[in-house]
């Protein structure tokens, strides 16, 4: 019986560069709750006959990120590789809406941090649409799964 889920995920703690409190929680959260509840199918490893549960190791090397799927066990299923540059912009603007969030809460109205917190989920929806797209035929997956992975994605990009 398949099981076309995340049982595991890591990220490449060489590529990311800088944290902190909030960076750490954001991870924390996006972790947690990927692992609770998504839905991952490699298509080729599935296609050769591994049905789940996998581990997923993120990390980026040479401007491109790689998804190291792996089965439940370890083993190394495959290596996906995806340019980055159709992401600059959307990690570019998320990291800017973040910022401008994390200042709103200190100062702002509660109908400010809203109009942002809704702006902040916009660029987070578009960017998970933008990765599905990238996904396509390699992985089959889930908008709240792209959502919880471009997170963690953005996580690797941090430079402090």
């Amino acid at each position: 019986m398949a099981d076309l889920r995340i049982s595991h995920i890591e990220l490449d703690e060489a590529t990311i560069l800088w944290r902190n409190a909030d960076i750490e929680q954001e991870r924390r959260i996006a972790i947690f709750d990927l692992i609770e509840e998504n839905s991952f199918k490699p298509e080729r490893a599935f296609a050769a006959g591994h049905q789940g549960p996998y581990r997923l190791r993120l990390s980026v090397n040479d401007g491109r990120l790689v998804l190291e799927v792996a089965d439940d066990a370890g083993a190394p299923l495959e290596t996906l590789v995806l340019g980055l540059g159709r992401f600059r912009r959307p990690i570019r603007d998320y990291f800017a809406i973040c910022d401008s969030y994390y200042q709103a809460i200190r100062k702002a109205t509660a109908q400010e941090i809203e109009t942002i917190d809704m702006a902040r989920r916009g660029v987070h929806n578009d960017a998970a649409t933008l990765l599905l797209e990238r996904l396509e035929g390699k992985v089959e997956t889930d908008f709240p799964t792209a959502r919880r992975l471009f997170t963690l994605i953005c996580v690797l990009h941090i430079k402090g």
